[in-house]
């Protein structure tokens, strides 16, 4: 439910606050920067040896490749070596810093570049608005809990990747996480599957194809990890067979220009000679099942006495997918929505943190808080989503930005910017193998390239 209402009542005054971050992805650099430009004191933790979070591609993978061995060694990374980004850089880059193609070794100039790319431009960006005094890397967080005088202690571990880490405790006014929601995955449901003999894999651990030579693989999901995936394995497996929620009824639907890869109704069960029976009444005999089925929220060491819980993916109860009501605004969330265009939506979410710490931006009572958030609830079920899909804002997400945009006192976000990302997602649609080389929306890269030019020139 998008926000209604005026802001009322006024956080405690005074500034600057000292402020942990946890998380140096794109939300905790973007956070960091509009906190300090509030003028608080922030500190940003990352368990890595370097930025980017999502965007640090890792060629290891973990032990347990369906990441459900809670003693298993976390890899952060869920890249795999072929990703090019499903939208223009155009769109995808911060509000002020636009992501251009730059010169150099290594640089990739394309239109929708790989994940090299998008790291380089973050790394561009912590340099450029000198963000890496304020990160500690390496540092990993344990335990983030309120104090007795109602502050923050934060627990955590230095040279957690190393040898002869140390503990160590902080204490700070407010935290903003920005752990990112790619590293925990979420599996399908296969009734017979723990009879079943192949090998199944999230995509969390998938990274290049050839291990699939000569395999029947079936693929469970319809977002674009499984898109990108299917078609990378297509070249080396002997049959691809996705199963997807938006194919219903009828038979196997085989895909154009292929004769080994099909499209699927969901999986009804799996048997113990290796065969996977479909909703459609199709079959086959599979090697792999590969789950492309999303991520789930994850904050192990966040302790709030249950303040904070995680329901079906629903992190709650959070006001605008940010705030905690009871704690607002001492805590806060950014980057938790999806299917969203999400460098920019942090950008503004950091903004409305940084100004609600400061006091400069008034937030609702806990009770109206409370309000807006049971309302959306109640939208939600009325539509008839799961509890999952509470953070996932395709249909609204502009209306959402423009509302951030709105309480930090900014202009909507630009018109170009939403056509650019309609124009985009149409040919997707239509032209899978291609969107990303062949396009029509010229027209708005000029009106991009005009912003950005004028943005250069100022000097952001």
């Amino acid at each position: 439910m998008l926000p209604q209402g005026c802001l009322s009542s006024a956080s405690p005054p005074g500034f600057p606050r000292s402020v942990a971050v946890i998380g140096a992805g794109a939300a905790g650099l973007v956070a960091a920067r509009e906190l300090r430009r509030e003028g608080h004191r922030v500190v940003v933790f990352e368990r890595l040896g370097q930025i980017g979070g999502t965007w640090v591609y890792d060629r290891k993978t973990e032990s347990d490749p369906l990441g459900l061995d809670s003693s298993r060694e976390i890899v952060h990374s869920s890249l795999y070596e072929s990703l090019r980004t499903n939208l223009p850089r155009e769109v995808m880059g911060f509000l002020d810093y636009p992501f251009v193609a730059r010169s150099g070794e290594g640089r990739d100039p394309r239109r929708f570049p790989g994940h090299r790319e998008v790291l380089r431009y973050l790394e561009d960006f912590a340099r450029d608005f000198d963000l890496c005094g304020m990160i500690r890397l390496e540092t990993e967080v344990l335990r983030v809990e309120r104090n007795h005088f109602g502050r923050w202690t934060v627990r955590f571990r230095q040279a957690a990747l190393g040898i002869g880490a140390g503990y160590s405790e902080e204490v700070y006014d407010g935290v903003v996480v920005c752990n990112g929601h790619y590293t925990e995955p979420r599996i399908a449901v296969i009734p017979g599957i723990d009879s079943w003999p192949g090998k199944q894999m999230h995509s969390h651990s998938y990274r290049v194809p050839e291990p699939f030579l000569d395999q029947v693989v079936v693929v469970i999901g319809s977002s674009a990890s499984a898109v990108d995936i299917s078609r990378d394995v297509l070249e080396f497996a002997k049959e691809v067979h996705v199963a997807s929620r938006t194919q219903v009824g009828g038979a196997p639907v085989r895909q154009p220009g292929y004769d080994n890869f099909w499209v699927h109704s969901m999986i009804a069960r799996a048997e113990e000679d290796g065969t996977v029976i479909f909703q459609d009444g199709s079959s086959v005999r599979a090697d792999v099942i590969l789950h492309c089925t999303g991520y789930k929220y994850h904050f192990p060491f966040l302790e709030t006495e249950e303040l904070v819980t995680v329901e079906d993916n629903r992190v709650g109860p959070l006001y605008k997918h940010v705030f905690l009501p009871s704690l607002a605004p001492w805590l806060s969330f950014v980057g938790l929505p999806w299917k969203v265009v999400p460098f920019p939506l942090c950008e503004l979410q950091s903004k409305w943190v940084a100004a609600a710490l400061s006091g400069r931006v008034n937030l609702p009572d806990e009770d109206e808080m409370m309000e807006d958030i049971k309302a959306s609830y109640e939208e939600i079920e009325a539509a008839g989503w799961p509890k999952r899909y509470t953070h996932n804002l395709s249909d609204c997400q502009f209306q959402y930005d423009d509302w951030l945009a709105a309480q930090c006192g900014l202009p909507p976000v630009e018109e170009w910017r939403k056509q650019m990302y309609e124009a985009v997602w149409k040919n997707k649609r239509v032209n899978p193998e291609t969107y990303r080389d062949e396009w029509d929306d010229d027209h708005l890269v000029a009106m991009a390239r005009v912003d950005f030019d004028g943005q250069l020139t100022l000097g952001h």
